[in-house]
Formats: C-alpha cells, sequence, structure tokens
C-alpha cells in the first residue's frame, strides 16, 4: 500500500541522522565561534574592536592619534569600526552554518537567508 506521500522508512531513519549530526556539530559551532575574535577598523585605523563569532563585545584598541581628532572624527571612527567587526561576524556567523548544514536552507531565527 502507498506511503500517502511520506518518505519511506529509510529515507526518515536517513534525515533524522542528519538531523543529529547537524545538531551535535552546531554545539560544536556555537563554542567556535564563542572562542572567534574578529576584528573591525576605521578606514584610518585610529580605532579597532574585536568581537566574538557570536557578536560579543571583547575589547577596543584606540591609535595614539586619537587625542589630535575632533570628536565628529572619533565618534564616525567608533561607529566605522564596530559596523565593519558587525558585518564580519554575521558574514563568518553565515558561512559556517551553511557549512555545517551543508546548504540546506533551514531558516534559522537571526540568520535571513535572503542576505547570502
Amino acid at each position: 500500500m502507498a506511503g500517502f506521500g511520506l518518505p519511506n522508512f529509510g529515507q526518515l531513519t536517513e534525515a533524522f541522522k542528519k538531523a543529529k549530526e547537524i545538531q551535535q556539530n552546531a554545539q560544536k559551532l556555537q563554542d567556535e565561534l564563542e572562542n572567534l575574535e574578529i576584528e573591525g577598523k576605521s578606514d584610518d585605523e585610529m580605532i579597532k574592536v574585536w568581537i566574538s563569532g557570536n557578536q560579543l563585545p571583547l575589547r577596543v584598541e584606540v591609535n595614539e592619534t586619537f587625542s589630535n581628532a575632533n570628536r565628529e572624527q572619533i565618534e564616525k571612527n567608533i561607529l566605522e569600526a564596530i559596523q565593519k567587526a558587525h558585518e564580519s561576524s554575521t558574514t563568518t556567523m553565515k558561512e559556517r552554518m551553511n557549512d555545517l548544514t551543508g546548504g540546506l536552507n533551514l531558516n534559522l531565527p537571526g540568520l535571513d537567508n535572503n542576505d547570502s
């Protein structure tokens, strides 16, 4: 008798194995991203920031020329460095998740699959 459009038992078992493998690898990836440091810097390298692969701010470095800059330039540089670090972190996370899932479109919260 037909299976009402459902996959056969072997396909279902294989899908569960793959899901479990992805889950285990996702935890490894989470740990890896937590320990990853991603740098972002302003174009003039006055400000450098580091964030984790999970986008947690870690540290900031300020160049000696900082004291010679005006307030607007300092603010611009800080924002620029943070934006670049965030962009690199997001790209890294998406690439690692894509590697993990083998390109499956899982539509995970927080990761807009249309951006890649």
